[in-house]
């Protein structure tokens, strides 16, 4: 695409993530803005459009990829449709922005990425916090060797139940395996693990045990794993989404032999570093919109002013992982 180019978003999907975390940031980015919104809820599409000031919608998405004014397409559905609408756009010529994971299976990111060779036509996935200062500041200090050479690696996550979790009737689609791919654990796992892979390479071995302790749905509600990188670097997770309150966990632990440091991927606590010197603590703000240096990245990769790299294939290992630990391959 040509740099002077105006890239002019479709939205396939207008849900809760569009409202702060990714969407007013297509707009404020130079040279990109949004042209026209699709939900297959009418009333849903209309009003996104008029509290955004886009100026059409659509409740049909291949409609949406029709429409000449679109050159590009932020996909914020859940998982079970990642694929398929990825494909859609691709095939029609208009790269695709995708919300993680980038598919509800394994095997589904792998058809995406043969499209996606085929047509020439990239696919990006919002693994956003790679671009986030907040972790950059995790990668440096362990790239410097702030804590020496990196021993293990440790996740703990653990929160209560949310309250619609108890009703049988009506149960969030994340926990519905056909439509998330699991249940909370492919929801929120995705973005501790793609971090892990981003700061220390890929996962080559993995093996995970699941279970579901309190019942309220079908998908698993306690995982546990342990996985191995390329360079032999050991690591190990524990997820539960059935915990009491005072159980409450969000921890990544990266070990050295000189020291450790510690953050949270969802809270954002305060960065903990321990070395000979003792502790210190570095609280890196984010920028409101929490997508928006990744999108920054994908705008200018599209008017040739960049390359980023958080495309498909590099999400991909993220779901063979997941899917590895799920017994899903």
């Amino acid at each position: 695409m040509s740099e002077a180019r105006i890239i002019k978003w479709g939205f396939i999907g207008c849900g809760e993530v569009t409202e702060k975390k990714s969407g007013p940031a297509f707009s404020l980015i130079p040279g990109s803005t949004v042209t026209a919104v699709m939900s297959r809820n009418a009333e849903r599409a209309r009003s996104y459009a008029e509290r955004h000031a886009i100026r059409r919608w659509y409740t049909d998405a291949q409609a949406l990829l029709d429409d000449p004014e679109v050159n590009a397409v932020y996909i914020a559905t859940p998982p079970s449709s990642h694929a398929t609408y990825a494909i859609m756009a691709m095939k029609s010529g208009k790269p695709a922005y995708v919300e993680k994971p980038l598919a509800a299976t394994y095997e589904e990111c792998l058809r995406v990425n043969r499209v996606s060779k085929e047509t020439g036509v990239p696919c990006f996935v919002a693994y956003y916090r790679r671009y986030l200062p907040y972790f950059q500041t995790v990668k440096k200090l362990v790239e410097e060797g702030q804590i020496g050479k990196v021993v293990g690696v440790q996740i703990r996550f653990a929160v209560p139940p949310r309250d619609l979790d108890y009703n049988r009737h009506q149960l969030p689609w994340r926990v519905q395996r056909d439509i998330a791919g699991g249940g909370y654990f492919y929801d929120l796992a995705p973005h501790q693990l793609d971090l892990l892979q981003e700061i220390f390479g890929p996962i080559v071995r993995v093996a995970g045990f699941c279970s579901n302790r309190a019942g309220l749905y079908e998908t698993e509600d306690t995982v546990s794993a342990s996985f191995q990188f390329t360079d032999g670097l050991p690591g190990s997770g524990t997820w539960c989404f059935c915990a009491h309150e005072s159980a409450r966990t969000d921890r990544v632990q990266i070990i050295g032999d000189q020291g450790q440091v510690c953050f949270s991927v969802f809270t954002y606590e305060p960065i903990e570093l321990f070395t000979r010197q003792g502790r210190e603590q570095l609280t890196i703000p984010n920028p409101p919109h929490v997508q928006m240096p990744l999108i920054q990245e994908v705008v200018a990769h599209l008017q040739g002013k960049a390359i980023c790299r958080m495309d498909s294939v590099s999400a991909t290992p993220v779901n063979w992982v997941m899917d590895k630990i799920l017994g899903k391959l």
